[in-house]
């Protein structure tokens, strides 16, 4: 993959995962309301679907090609799900209880679910949380949804490029019930981000000016769609209907949005094929925090608002979200960015002596 490109994905990921802080620090219980604005455009929620694309483009991009590579495939997404989400649990857990003994009140609402541990371990470890059947949510980690999506979304990957025959076709089918609709539902959105791989790979790019076109048209409809209020047209039947969607509620713009969010990097991939890469340690450092930067922190704001860091002024949402965000930075040094150290730590117990096993990928 070119460096620019995979620079301008670093980016677009960061930027992802901040959006989606600000439509949660957005809620007023935290500011007041003068962040409104985000959640009325429903910014958050579009954001965990550029996630999604930009899941899907790298996991097929990383993931073994040879179909006896299974074990290489799985140590590297379960132990790049595990080093953040498994800590992120217990962080969370210990804030949620912490911040609901100094001021319960503001744990008070829809947005506090207060598992005992071995239920929050049990179903955030297995990432069943919002699979058939077991939809809950874990204390106040809402965004760990879509761990429970993207986990599926990685066995069924796995399933369709490293089994073949009446196996694969038994798998798929238990693997689909199991997980259930509203996982599938949105699992089109990262196959999209399969599919823009696999153009990059075959060097099926646009050029010049129709390159452009691709990377700029999806930003300008994009925002006409906001503006005309398309993304609630489209989901008023769903929600009217109270369908159990959940988290995929709003699949059919969902999946518009995917699409669009597929033509942009198919078009930002062929403009940036002979540029040279910027900011790369800037980018990279930002990057390499935002899955813990996203998985924390919703517990980091309510804690900090239990305490007494939100407040009524713009300088307090300063400093209420930058203690948040320092939290969030913490957590990945010692847990994100030591994702080497972690694979070598547990590397034989999934390649014992005399197993072969190539070192893990960075993804």
């Amino acid at each position: 993959m070119n460096r620019s490109f995979s620079i301008y994905l670093d980016a677009l990921r960061f930027c992802a995962a901040f959006i989606v802080v600000m439509s949660h620090f957005a809620y007023p219980r935290f500011t007041e309301g003068r962040w409104m604005w985000i959640r009325e455009l429903n910014l958050g929620s579009d954001a965990v679907i550029v996630f999604f694309v930009l899941s899907g483009l790298v996991i097929s991009y990383s993931a073994p090609n040879k179909s006896g590579m299974f074990r290489e495939y799985a140590f590297d997404r379960l132990t790049r799900l595990f080093s953040v989400a498994f800590p992120a649990l217990l962080v969370g857990f210990a804030l949620d209880r912490f911040g609901s003994f100094i001021a319960p009140e503001i744990y008070n609402g829809w947005y506090y679910n207060p598992v005992p541990f071995w239920e929050m371990l049990v179903r955030g470890l297995t990432f069943s949380n919002e699979w058939t059947g077991l939809q809950t949510r874990l204390g106040t980690n809402g965004p760990y949804w879509s761990l429970s999506y993207e986990a599926a979304y990685y066995a069924l990957f796995g399933i369709m490029i490293f089994t073949g025959g009446v196996l694969r076709l038994v798998l798929l089918v238990a693997g689909a019930l199991v997980v259930g609709v509203n996982v599938l539902l949105l699992m089109p959105c990262w196959l999209l981000g399969v599919a823009v791989q696999k153009r990059i790979s075959a060097g099926r790019l646009p050029d010049g000016k129709v390159a452009l076109a691709f990377a700029l048209t999806p930003a300008m409809l994009y925002a006409l769609a906001l503006a005309t209020g398309l993304p609630d047209l489209l989901s008023q039947q769903y929600s009217a209907a109270n369908w159990g969607l959940r988290f995929s509620d709003e699949f059919v713009w969902n999946t518009l949005l995917a699409v669009l969010v597929a033509v942009h990097l198919l078009g930002l991939a062929g403009l940036l094929t002979s540029q040279k890469a910027r900011f790369q340690r800037p980018v990279r450092w930002l990057a390499g925090g935002s899955f813990s930067l996203y998985l924390i922190h919703y517990p980091a704001l309510q804690f900090f608002a239990a305490v007494g860091l939100a407040g009524s002024s713009l300088l307090q949402d300063v400093a209420f979200l930058s203690a948040t965000c320092v939290l969030c930075f913490t957590f990945a040094a010692f847990f994100e960015r030591p994702l080497g150290r972690w694979r070598e730590a547990v590397r034989p117990l999934f390649f014992p002596r005399g197993t072969t096993g190539t070192r893990s990928s960075a993804g």
